[in-house]
């Protein structure tokens, strides 16, 4: 994604519970104090029940655009949860769109009932991959699992967006939304996660 982009389009998703919405506020919070223009609609279907949440985000440097983005206009899709990241690139997508996203399935509880099946996870990824002009994956689940905090998934995978380029956003910025976001006695261990999620990104 680069900048001369107006608006940038992008879309946050994941299943309820795995922190995405803050991660779409956290974001917009560090491009509205850069100076840029940014309106979030939030769509959080079943997310008590596991299921998709997911942000639309616009920013912009000269005037506010409607939160919704269109269908097939999104330039960067940020994703915690793969087949969400596969349903949102088949709605969002287009073939200049740049995908980040964890690669630990969570599975719904049609799978752990055995009603359903979960796609193949390498088939899976392979199609995300064939959607996308690239894409950026980590596993940000087993990251925050390493790290003894499986709720930091989530910075985990901003640590990736600061390594993808994806935004006019650097990793001290993060750093320092961080900071502001979290009680001191969190801020260190997101703070590792960040960095982990930087660290252990890479590009497919």
């Amino acid at each position: 994604m680069t900048s001369t982009m107006d608006p940038q389009n992008l879309i946050v998703c994941g299943i309820g519970g795995q922190g995405n919405i803050l991660l779409s506020r956290m974001i917009g919070r560090i491009l509205t104090g850069k100076g840029y223009r940014v309106n979030i609609g939030e769509t959080f279907g079943a997310a008590q029940r596991g299921g998709s949440v997911y942000s639309s985000m616009r920013v912009s440097k000269t005037r506010d655009f409607g939160p919704l983005v269109p269908e097939g206009s999104a330039h960067l899709v940020l994703s915690l949860e793969p087949l969400e990241t596969l349903r949102m690139l088949q709605f969002y997508g287009n073939p200049d769109v740049l995908t980040v996203t964890n690669v630990q399935p969570i599975y719904p509880v049609g799978v752990l009932s055995k009603r359903v099946e979960y796609p193949n996870l390498d088939s899976l990824v392979q199609a995300i991959r064939e959607l996308s002009a690239n894409t950026w994956v980590l596993n940000a689940t087993q990251i925050a699992m390493d790290l003894e905090a499986p709720i930091v998934a989530n910075i985990v995978l901003l640590g990736a967006l600061a390594a993808s380029e994806a935004l006019p956003i650097s990793i001290e910025e993060m750093e320092e939304e961080i900071q502001r976001s979290f009680p001191g006695s969190k801020v260190e261990l997101n703070l590792k996660a960040l960095q982990a999620g930087f660290q252990g990104a890479s590009q497919k």
